[in-house]
């Protein structure tokens, strides 16, 4: 034939789709699957892509910022305090550098310490933020110096913090990958299934069929017509839901992090609409085998 499979398959003679059952537990077993992996497709994809942009968001901030501490005795901590700014204002790279203040820092360790903290009464360091410009600072070369002129200040860039947080995004990402994968092979294993039950549930009709001349590959074609047809069909109700579900969550806030942010941003919403796709394309290959399979079986 002149025409690709996949479309001879989908647009062949509709009449030949009379040897599947039009209902029955094959037909529902189908459209569950297909539309409940689908669902849970949409939350792997949209899990995936939150992880991709959260560990991207949590590296871009936390790379562009570090903390100066000043572990000083209390009558040197304002002279160092002073001489740490000065270098951090020289200091190429350095976009901005600012102490502090009594009041943020007890906001700082008010969470673990409660509200009432009274610093004076505990020896907290002074702490100095530093902001990161283009294209950044040399961190070594500022340890140095910093070293040799303020005996108590210790530079934390952030890089025992940032690297751990980034490499749980990123295996959260290749999780929601794994899952849709799974997702995929699942659909694949129900719908051969429902397909083998459907050509051993029509074995007298397909030997009738053989009797008057009709091909394997005729045969075939109306078992993947129907189930790739039912599986598109369910697959798209499945990703409806997924993006009402989806549209019902919380929106991204700070304070909520990662669990508000699920939901899909710009040209992401369009991502869905490959899932039906994807699953009438998986469902025409699992039925496609299990028919010239069976039907081999069935000679």
């Amino acid at each position: 034939m002149s025409r690709g499979p996949i479309r001879t398959a989908l647009l062949g003679d509709p009449q030949a789709a009379r040897v599947v059952p039009p209902s029955g537990f094959t037909a529902h077993l189908t459209l569950f699957v297909s539309g409940a992996m689908a669902f849970l497709a949409v939350f792997a994809l949209a899990l995936s892509l939150a992880s991709g942009r959260l560990a991207d968001r949590w590296a871009e901030e936390l790379a562009r910022s570090a903390t100066l501490r000043i572990n000083a005795p209390p009558d040197q901590r304002a002279a160092q305090t002073e001489a740490a700014l000065k270098i951090l204002r020289q200091t190429p790279g350095v976009a901005r550098a600012r102490a502090l203040s009594r009041e943020e820092q007890a906001a700082l360790l008010a969470p673990w310490f409660g509200a009432d903290l009274q610093l004076d009464d505990l020896p907290v360091p002074q702490l100095i933020e530093v902001i990161d410009g283009e294209p950044g600072y040399d961190a070594a070369g500022l340890r140095l110096r910093l070293s040799a002129e303020v005996p108590g200040a210790v530079l934390d860039d952030h890089t025992r913090w940032r690297r751990p947080l980034v490499d749980a995004a990123h295996s959260l990402r290749r999780l929601g990958w794994a899952a849709i994968l799974l997702i995929g092979g699942a659909t694949a294993a129900m719908i051969t299934l429902a397909a083998n039950a459907a050509l051993a549930a029509n074995a007298q009709v397909i030997g009738v069929l053989r009797l008057v001349g009709a091909q394997d590959r005729y045969i075939a074609q109306a078992f993947v017509r129907r189930f790739t047809l039912r599986a598109l069909f369910g697959a798209v109700v499945g990703v409806a839901f997924g993006l009402a579900g989806v549209i019902l969550l919380p929106e991204a806030t700070d304070e909520g992090g990662f669990l508000t942010g699920l939901g899909f941003q710009g040209i992401g919403w369009l991502l869905p609409a490959l899932i039906p796709l994807l699953g009438a394309l998986v469902a025409f290959v699992a039925t496609w085998a299990a028919a010239r399979r069976a039907l081999k079986e069935l000679t």
